[in-house]
């Protein structure tokens, strides 16, 4: 059946529209239709907007942890020490961050084709600001800009989903996207690792603007909008109230968190320079056993949303994933003189449990009405965000907390009980994690 037949299909067996006038937190919101009609966008644009929306997603992460590759070369050239460094790629996640609600009324009201196209441009600039900074203050304007440009990235691509495919396929094409954030973050490690190594930081930096310019390009020529039609009846406040209000769009904002935390925190900055200094790996051989996060999570992902719609759950795939991935991030602290293999699965093992990071985004959504799910989504969002924004910084501060001087050609040099100390947060926050999925229910309970 075409994505148009099941949406109507989806449509007429949903539920009613949401009130104009307002979204009531204090009682059950008035349902929503569950799916949109594709009548004036054929089944092939539909996969092909979702598909380029991916890839900005794609984009998105590569940029998001191409610092991890960098780390002594931009403590050198900036004179920067791990907490500062620290705070230089945790920019990204506070404006990030901040921008999530608003974008999410944003794609609610207006639909993901200019917020998309005009991002990829703003992530552009950015990369080339941060390419050609001579000062620190420049680095930091250029972290900035990139993730003001793909803050959109996450959810215009979950828009797209909604407003394109049926409910049913949510958890399925959530996790497909999932799979190409994924990909993008193993680009922005291994492959861009060697560009690091034999053009520099610089050039790295120079060619991830050049692929954001061609992005914004397709993005703005194949996207189509279809808004959800009771989106622009609801007023802003009201919608924000609802999402602010709910319960459990809070305990899966906290799983969220909780399961994105060793991607954004290890895998995302601190796990390359903790296997070049701790267990003595190339950076490239760094950047390709860190990336195996990335690689677990995107393969894990698709399959989540399909072991979670097939078993009609996603609260029991949340309490075992985050269960699971607390028990093996708390032996982490603990791998200094561990053999490479086991490292290596262990990483693999956390990454591949934290990608039911995926049945909590769709319980999220699950749970509110479709005509506000942008903003509901841009809430858990920021959330997820703000753990980076935090972590990164954190486990800086932790590093130099226990640095004992050691210093090889201009970069600190962190021994192994610094690193056991800031990865020791991880499982705490896995933990937390497991109890807000405990405490949720799934939607057809509700």
């Amino acid at each position: 059946m075409s994505p148009s037949a099941e949406t109507a299909a989806a449509g007429s067996s949903a539920t009613a529209t949401v009130d104009a006038r307002s979204v009531d937190a204090t009682t059950a919101p008035p349902p929503a239709p569950r799916g949109t009609t594709l009548s004036d966008i054929s089944v092939a644009l539909a996969y092909a907007g979702w598909a380029l929306a991916s890839l900005f997603f794609f984009y998105s992460f590569a940029t998001r942890v191409s610092p991890s590759i960098m780390v002594d070369a931009l403590m050198r050239d900036f004179g920067l020490g791990a907490a500062i460094l620290g705070n230089l790629s945790a920019i990204y996640f506070y404006v990030y961050g901040a921008l999530q609600i608003p974008i999410g009324i944003a794609l609610d009201r207006f639909g993901p084709r200019r917020l998309l196209g005009g991002g990829a441009l703003i992530a552009a600039l950015g990369c080339a600001v941060f390419a050609l900074a001579d000062a620190a203050w420049l680095a930091y304007l250029g972290r900035f800009l990139i993730g003001a440009g793909v803050a959109s990235g996450w959810l215009g691509t979950l828009a797209v989903i909604v407003q394109n495919f049926p409910a049913r396929r949510f958890a399925l094409l959530a996790g497909g996207t999932q799979a190409f954030g994924m990909a993008g973050a193993t680009m922005g490690q291994v492959p861009l690792s060697l560009v690091v190594e034999t053009q520099g930081w610089r050039a790295a930096m120079g060619s991830l603007a050049l692929f954001g310019v061609l992005l914004a390009l397709a993005l703005i020529l194949v996207l189509r909008d279809r808004i959800v039609p009771q989106a622009r009846a609801i007023a802003i406040g009201a919608a924000v109230r609802h999402a602010i209000r709910s319960r459990q769009t809070w305990l899966c904002a906290i799983f969220s968190m909780a399961m994105i935390a060793p991607m954004l925190g290890f895998a995302g900055l601190w796990g390359v320079p903790y296997l070049m200094q701790v267990h003595a790996l190339s950076r490239t051989e760094a950047a390709g056993l860190a990336s195996a996060m990335f690689i677990a999570w995107g393969v894990a992902s698709p399959l989540v949303g399909a072991i979670s719609d097939r078993i009609g759950s996603r609260r029991r795939v949340m309490i075992a994933g985050a269960a699971l991935a607390t028990l093996l991030l708390a032996s982490l602290p603990f791998m200094a003189a561990a053999p490479l293999w086991l490292l290596a699965a262990l990483i693999l093992g956390i990454g591949t449990f934290g990608s039911s990071y995926v049945a909590g985004l769709s319980l999220a959504r699950e749970s509110n009405p479709d005509a506000i799910s942008g903003t509901v989504l841009g809430l858990v969002n920021t959330c997820v965000i703000a753990t980076g924004a935090i972590l990164q910084p954190a486990i800086g501060w932790i590093l130099d907390l226990h640095w004992d001087g050691a210093m090889a050609a201009g970069a600190r040099i962190y021994p192994p009980d610094a690193f056991a100390w800031g990865l020791a947060v991880l499982p705490v926050v896995a933990a937390l994690g497991a109890l807000a999925a405990f405490f949720a229910k799934d939607a057809r309970a509700d």
